[in-house]
């Protein structure tokens, strides 16, 4: 079999280049998938280095003391909330240490963490989450979809506590599919319409008692807590969101697993409205978003107005989920700074996913990814910022152009480059909001093998340079394009086989 290339070109004007935003390119080879993951775990956190000001996170320490949740009479085979949470309480009151969960099943409800306290599951142990709803009672202060509510918080939940851990090499499980936390009656439609953002916070309560709706609990939600570490454990069989710091400070997330296949919002990592974060040799298989930014949505999302930023994620694995990396749709307090390198998307649906919706306020700025090797299904790099009709209506659609106010998200800033990307799909796929175009897109050394290559609409200032597209599909589509530059790109087309 003999194949037939046509190999188009461009050299244009040049344009700006990661050079001036104080990042010097690392030559370094790509990373293999056994340095990835949670398999690949180190001890130490390595120095951070970032395109922006970022501390230099490290673990922090726990008072020598220790204390078993046998101690405080838990027994296998029983419902032990009210044991461990007398371990953690505990050791809070003595100034700090570690709660020892040993190997074993334990069953469990909701358990909140105090401040300098590390709960260790041991190799072998596993907590049982319940599928109760009276076992996430009562309501507490959490976010749902970006917007400030009284419900179940999580498995794990913690409220302004500051120095905590959750460790070990032991398990999470949730509650079985078809428990009552899984199946009771939420609010119809979109969040922000079923929430009545106009009353206070403590009125908005939905706890499934006298005709309230009921959001499910994440499996692990942090709330305006300060220097966190979550490192080593698995979680499994999540009934929403997974990994969740709200309003939080200096958190360290390493080295975890997470397995939600087939729950529709089983995302793996969810930082929201949190800042200094790091995160690393994690391995998500999910059944949503796999590492994914947000910042809070719509009025409620401005009104508290607090931005995620200064993340950096590296040494990770994503495998199965809607997106590797996903900025929004949740945006309205802005996510700004955040850098990813060094990781590995294999066998996800798409690559660099990025939303918002005309409604969601806020916006994205400042969004660096480097050294990324991708072999996925879907779109490579997506920008979906007007969504659907079945969502937002009329808004989802392109034209007219609407006037812009509090509620009209951007995004800018974005830079890639040392990128190998293989997928069944799209390369680009950008459909954007007409009256803010997406705005300063570098990209360089981009290496690309896709079934289509390009669609564009709305965009401003994008560059691509010194990168190969290989594309099965000879066409592209830009609709209002303002300064495209193509630098030394080859375009690859396969035009007949015989």
């Amino acid at each position: 079999m003999k194949r037939i290339y046509l190999i188009v070109s461009f050299t244009l004007i040049a344009a700006a280049s990661w050079g001036q935003f104080n990042l010097p390119r690392n030559t370094s080879a790509f990373v293999t998938k056994n340095q990835v993951g949670a398999a690949a775990l180190t001890e130490h956190i390595a120095p951070i280095i970032a395109p922006f000001d970022m501390p230099q996170l490290q673990k922090q320490k726990f008072a020598d003391y220790s204390l078993n949740i046998t101690s405080t009479g838990a027994k296998s085979g029983k419902k032990v909330t009210q044991n461990i949470q007398k371990a953690i309480d505990n050791v809070n009151k003595r100034g700090g240490g570690t709660v020892l969960v040993p190997k074993g099943i334990w069953q469990t409800g909701r358990l909140t963490l105090k401040s300098n306290v590390n709960l260790h599951l041991q190799e072998g142990a596993e907590l049982h989450i319940s599928g109760e709803i009276e076992d996430f009672l009562p309501a507490v202060f959490t976010r749902v979809e970006g917007i400030e509510v009284m419900s179940s918080g999580g498995f794990i939940y913690a409220h302004k506590a500051e120095n905590i851990a959750l460790t070990g090499k032991g398990k999470i499980v949730g509650p079985p599919l078809d428990a009552p936390v899984r199946t009771a009656e939420s609010a119809p439609g979109v969040v922000e319409v079923a929430i009545d953002q106009e009353a206070p916070v403590k009125d908005r309560i939905y706890d499934g008692h006298e005709g309230r709706f009921f959001y499910k609990p994440k499996s692990i939600c942090l709330v305006e807590c300060n220097n966190v570490l979550i490192e080593g454990i698995t979680i499994e069989r999540s009934v929403t969101w997974n990994v969740t710091p709200i309003y939080c400070d200096g958190v360290i997330i390493r080295g975890i697993t997470v397995n939600s296949v087939g729950i529709p919002t089983g995302d793996g990592i969810d930082i929201e409205s949190s800042r200094n974060v790091l995160i690393e040799y994690c391995t998500l298989n999910n059944g949503d978003d796999c590492f994914t930014m947000k910042s809070g949505r719509d009025k409620d999302g401005i009104q508290v107005n607090r931005p995620t930023e200064n993340i950096v994620v590296r040494y990770c694995l994503s495998e199965a989920g809607h997106g590797a990396i996903t900025t929004g749709s949740e945006t309205a307090g802005w996510i700004r700074n955040i850098y990813l390198h060094d990781c590995i998307f294999d066998g996800t649906d798409r690559g660099f996913r990025f939303k918002t919706r005309r409604p969601r306020g806020g916006g994205v700025e400042n969004i660096y990814y480097e050294r990324v090797e991708m072999n996925i299904s879907k779109h490579a790099l997506e920008w979906d910022l007007l969504g659907s009709r079945t969502y937002v209506g009329a808004l989802a659609d392109r034209l007219p152009k609407l006037p812009i106010n509090e509620l009209t998200p951007i995004y800018r800033n974005i830079f890639m480059r040392d990128v190998k990307i293989t997928t069944n799909n799209s390369f680009i796929r950008a459909k954007c909001i007409p009256e803010v175009p997406l705005t300063n897109v570098i990209m360089e050394n981009m290496d690309v093998t896709c079934n289509e290559s390009i669609l564009m609409r709305d965009v401003k200032d994008f560059t691509i340079r010194n990168s190969t597209i290989r594309s099965k599909v000879q066409q592209m589509e830009i609709l209002e394009a303002q300064n495209l530059v193509f630098d030394n790109v080859q375009m690859i087309y396969r035009i007949r086989q015989f």
